[in-house]
């Protein structure tokens, strides 16, 4: 699946005319042109009477973000130097702490913290709250304006207040940055012909990587696949669109977007060379899962190829167009929604498990330090082990269909 956009974090990179042609059928001009002149009236008088001199830029600047901030939270302004850190958001290397943030309810929320990076060592989890960043409080800030400032060069030293349900206060966290590489695919065997295959981000790479994964363990013997999603806070959707079309029929439809502007009207289909369409599997997902992973474990839980295992998903699914403008910076706006095949907006509602397993809820168990010999921690793990059992039984079932045992072979095509 090959196609000419490139979308991160359910981006879709555009450069579109900022005439009429983009603008609302029912746009009232007139009434538009009399506010227009009500703003212009605003910023001559706070030019000439504003107790200190400000730069026209940057009165316009924070007119701009005032006005995106009252959409979404996924909306916002970037300005230059924003927008050409952008791009390294799906690039998979950067300096920062390795969390994936968003606005939930107006408040600085974690979606899920990287494996392997500072704030995953840390111990920050999904639903953290950031209240402030160096001290500065966060109420107010935009999102990009809190990547900004958590981004940084290697080594330098960055301190987030954070609120978790069940502290009886803020705690302060200090972090070192580093450079973040994040590897997007780690893999194992269960044994029984079972093979585990973990993606912690959706990036440029994710779908070859997975590939070579797949092909080692079809080697091996794979007979089944657990496709651990956790705490995978999304990516690039056509690197989504890719990893799941090596699990579907050629032709079948993976996501679509649907938005008041016709070119947001798309649909990504399956185009696979090489696939696994018989391959039972299961899907591990929880609350940090979003974006691109929703729409893997939608579209697989629509066509009813993997059972999905965890809980609720984060629900995260409207697309965000990046439109670049005259002075070097842009516009990160929300113009689409996306839908599973079947027709489900995701979007603030998430993806529901076909079997809840949830964590237990003793913080020591939760919070406890996971294993430094990776196989045992899967075996601690119990979405993992009932991931398993699930598999288990789809055996079972399997083999009681007449010449249902050989369909249960991994069959690279």
């Amino acid at each position: 699946m090959k196609k000419a956009f490139v979308i991160s974090a359910l981006l879709v990179v555009l450069t579109l005319s900022l005439g009429g042609s983009v603008a609302s059928k029912g746009t009232d001009s007139g009434a538009t042109y009399e506010q227009l002149r009500l703003f212009t009236e605003v910023l001559s008088i706070v030019q000439n009477q504003y107790v200190d001199e400000v730069p026209s830029k940057d009165l316009i600047y924070s007119a701009i973000k005032g006005t995106l901030r009252g959409l979404d939270p996924h909306s916002s302004f970037l300005d230059p130097e924003s927008y050409r850190e952008m791009q390294v958001e799906t690039t998979g290397s950067f300096g920062g702490l390795g969390i994936e943030i968003t606005l939930r309810d107006d408040v600085l929320t974690i979606v899920a913290p990287i494996e392997g990076t500072p704030a995953h060592r840390a111990g920050l989890q999904t639903g953290d709250r950031i209240i402030k960043i160096d001290g500065l409080t966060t109420k107010d800030l935009q999102l990009s304006d809190a990547v900004k400032r958590m981004r940084g060069k290697p080594g330098s030293k960055v301190t987030i207040t954070v609120v978790r349900e069940g502290w009886t206060e803020p705690k302060d966290v200090e972090l070192t940055r580093e450079q973040i590489r994040v590897q997007s695919v780690r893999a194992h065997d269960l044994g029984g012909g079972i093979a585990y295959v973990k993606l912690r981000q959706f990036q440029e790479q994710s779908p070859g990587d997975l590939a070579g994964a797949l092909e080692k363990a079809a080697k091996a013997g794979m007979k089944a696949l657990v496709l651990d999603l956790r705490n995978n806070p999304g990516g690039l959707l056509t690197a989504a669109v890719e990893v799941t079309e090596e699990f579907v029929d050629d032709g079948k439809l993976v996501v679509y977007t649907e938005g008041r502007v016709r070119n947001q009207n798309m649909r990504f289909s399956a185009h696979a060379k090489k696939s696994y369409p018989n391959l039972p599997m299961v899907v591990l997902v929880n609350q940090g899962s979003a974006s691109a992973s929703e729409i893997v474990a939608g579209a697989l839980q629509d066509w009813g190829r993997a059972i999905v295992v965890g809980t609720q998903t984060f629900g995260k699914g409207s697309v965000q167009t990046i439109i670049p403008l005259s002075d070097g910076s842009g516009l990160r706006l929300t113009t689409a929604k996306y839908y599973t095949p079947k027709g489900r907006s995701i979007h603030g509602k998430g993806i529901a498990p076909d079997i809840v397993v949830e964590l237990p809820k003793d913080p020591a168990v939760r919070d406890r330090q996971p294993a430094l010999d990776p196989l045992e921690e899967l075996r601690k793990d119990i979405q993992v082990q009932r991931a398993i059992d699930v598999i288990k039984t789809m055996r079972i079932l399997e083999q009681q269909r007449p010449g249902g045992a050989q369909q249960t072979q991994a069959r690279p095509q």
